[in-house]
């Protein structure tokens, strides 16, 4: 309390208390082979707009459209609004050759990121790299991308063979990996997805407009971040149109993606009446997996990366009540926010979430080894995958009833 000496009124301010803040979810990061091949290389230059790709990457009036170019276009097309371009040289893969501060390796560095894609890269190789990175940071779902030309959609339902580093886990028993196999393979806690087919857009570099079939990534992340903004992180991005996209390069049947849809493979469906639409919400985990749902992975992403940035003032704390209840406390007022945003399951906050930081979950064990312990627990909302009507015949005439 300070010392007051003249009678009169004072303001006396006081901090109020720490709160979780919810991290960004729609930063993407593309690795690729931009038009200017000289420009920013092996750097993550961050681009907030079309213009700006333009001035920094493809400066000349005849550049040439990249995979990488089309990408960006795409994802700003679709309300994406910063991402990180990553210019690698044309002979060199996006691992970088496991240089160090080069390819993937420089957007460890990035904590904002949160989407990668790979736009031109479809080898096994690049897909386990992609995937791979995702799995090391945790903090971010990857796109792959099929190649241009699938003779057969069944190579889609089989696990590439790429090489594997030991230890690592190729998401599937010895006679699902087949070489000539296009599906990327498992990340058993759904860090990878892929989208199948490619798309035809508008070339965005060309004087004409020339329309050019592209890898779908970098409209899908657009897709990803136009979602996030409008309903939230824990809506599936499915059901949406793709801006820009005026065909497919592949018409995937309802039967066909029957079976590509239980393999964690997101189909983009034309339908007559709204041209290219997004229908698929799956990652690369297994169909079992408590993690096959993209937004149950990605909501996961944003609640553990917001919790643990916004509880760095924990470390050196002592470690006793008043400590666990403040995080208690904050943790807890964290997540009724993401309740009331729709993105957890229950009829009230005690149903949907849990968070135990006391006595239990600190023992003296505990303390001495310099740990406090935090157990949350989540229901996340899943999607409406597959809706059911119950149609019948009466005198009266049809009646519906909805599963």
């Amino acid at each position: 309390m300070p010392f007051y000496k003249t009678p009169g009124v004072y303001i006396d301010e006081q901090p109020g208390p720490r709160t979780v803040e919810a991290v960004g979810t729609s930063t993407a990061a593309f690795v690729g082979n931009a038009p200017d091949a000289s420009a920013h290389p092996n750097e993550a230059w961050a681009v907030n707009n079309w213009s700006e790709f333009r001035t920094h990457f493809a400066p000349a009036d005849n550049a040439t459209s990249t995979p990488l170019s089309n990408a960006v276009n795409g994802f700003f097309q679709n309300r994406g609004r910063r991402c990180y371009v990553l210019n690698i040289k044309k002979d060199e893969g996006i691992r970088g050759n496991d240089r160090p501060r080069s390819g993937l390796k420089l957007l460890e560095e990035i904590d904002e990121v949160a989407i990668v894609a790979a736009p031109g890269f479809s080898d096994p190789e690049s897909h386990d790299a992609l995937i791979s990175h995702c799995e090391k940071m945790g903090d971010r779902v990857c796109i792959c991308d099929c190649p241009a030309e699938v003779p057969n959609t069944d190579l889609l339902k089989t696990v590439e063979s790429a090489p594997v580093a030991k230890g690592k886990d190729k998401g599937a028993g010895a006679d699902d990996v087949k070489p000539g196999g296009l599906r990327p393979r498992l990340s058993e806690r759904g860090f990878g997805t892929l989208y199948f087919p490619w798309i035809y857009v508008r070339d965005p570099l060309s004087p004409q407009g020339d329309l050019v079939a592209v890898p779908p990534s970098g409209h899908i992340a657009g897709v990803w971040a136009r979602t996030d903004a409008l309903r939230g992180v824990h809506k599936a991005p499915a059901n949406e149109t793709i801006a820009g996209a005026l065909n497919l390069t592949y018409r995937v049947t309802g039967e066909e993606q029957g079976d590509l849809n239980s393999r964690g493979v997101n189909c983009i469906r034309f339908f007559s009446d709204t041209g290219p639409l997004i229908w698929g919400c799956r990652t690369l985990a297994d169909e079992s997996s408590a993690w096959r749902y993209l937004n149950v992975r990605r909501l996961f992403n944003m609640i553990e990366k917001s919790i643990l940035r916004s509880t760095r003032w924990v470390v050196f704390e002592p470690n006793n009540r008043t400590l666990w209840k403040t995080i208690r406390s904050e943790i807890t007022g964290f997540l009724r926010m993401v309740y009331r945003d729709g993105a957890l399951m229950g009829a009230s906050p005690e149903e949907a979430f849990f968070v135990k930081c006391d006595e239990e979950t600190n023992p003296p064990e505990s303390i001495d080894m310099g740990y406090v312990v935090t157990v949350v627990g989540i229901a996340p909302v899943k999607p409406a995958e597959f809706v059911v009507f119950k149609i019948g015949h009466h005198a009266a005439g049809a009646e519906v009833e909805a599963l």
